[in-house]
Order: structure tokens, then sequence, then C-alpha cells
């Protein structure tokens, strides 16, 4: 075990943990200048411009009802997307070819350089999401994909459940 002792005053060697320590940022001061995706509204919480996160990205995602985003990746990051309120519906993949759904309560992950697209499915609740990126700065990389019309769905199966339940 290390020992991290560390003097609560702040001098040259120790950070000032009234300023540099733990950080609340307000969901009603959220900022909304940040790269965006059409069809999602996307407000950032933690990033390194507000709080100096350096490994992480977290803010909300609303999508309208009925509302769908265009295609896109966000490069090498991991993202979670954690779903509120509504219903998501993900398609992704070359040609975003597959397809799954999420709800309330539900997590979703989105790996690296995977292209997707985030779709409401619900034709009048709007979709709440709160969102958890592998970086501090936000990268969005729009992509201009012919989707096939129907998607394979995809029913989750957790490595350590291989048959998709109990």
């Amino acid at each position: 075990m290390t020992d991290h002792h560390h003097s609560h005053t702040g001098n040259a060697e120790t950070p000032a943990w009234k300023h540099d320590g733990v950080r609340v940022v307000p969901g009603n001061q959220l900022d909304g200048n940040v790269p965006s995706t059409p069809g999602m509204d996307r407000k950032a919480a933690i990033n390194f411009a507000r709080v100096g996160a350096e490994k992480l990205w977290a803010g909300t995602v609303t999508i309208h009802a009925n509302a769908k985003t265009g295609a896109h990746h966000h490069g090498p990051l991991e993202s979670v997307i954690y779903v509120i309120k509504g219903r998501a519906r993900m398609r992704w993949g070359d040609k975003l070819e597959f397809t799954a759904e999420a709800g309330p309560g539900d997590f979703i992950y989105v790996p690296p350089f995977v292209p997707h697209q985030e779709i409401n499915a619900s034709p009048t609740e709007v979709l709440e999401c709160v969102l958890c990126r592998s970086d501090g700065q936000a990268v969005s990389v729009n992509l201009d994909i012919e989707p096939i019309e129907k998607p394979e769905q995809v029913l989750w199966i957790d490595p350590t459940h291989p048959h998709g339940g109990v």
C-alpha cells in the first residue's frame, strides 16, 4: 500500500485541496458549447476545461421525441451512456446494420471508433441520458454513412452469463 500524506494547507509541493479537490457542478450550469452531432443536445458537466479532468468527460445528452443523431464515432475514446428517461435505440456498424434498445436504468457501452447512431425510440417522450467518456476532451467525428434499411437486432450477452439471462 502506498502512503499518500498530503498537507491540506497547500504550498509549492502539495495542492490546495480547497480549490483543487472535490468539485460540484450544478445541473443548471452545464456547458452546451461542446462538439455536437446533428439531432443531439450534449452538455458538458465534467471535462478538462471546466474542472481539469484529464481522463474522463461527463455530461448530459437529450434527444427529442422521434429524433435521431447522425452517424458518428468518438475516435479512440470509450463511452458509457446511462439512460435516465425514455427509450434509446442504438444502431452501429459500418452500415449501421446492428441495433439494440435500452431503457431507464440501463447502461450502454460504445467501444472506440465504432460507427453508431443514437435514436429516440419514443414518438412522444424525450430521451434523457448521462454520458461519460474516457478522456477530458470531447471527440465526435461525424460520418457520412448510407445505413441499411432493416438493421439486425442484437441481444446483449454478458460473458459471465452466456445464455443471455440469469
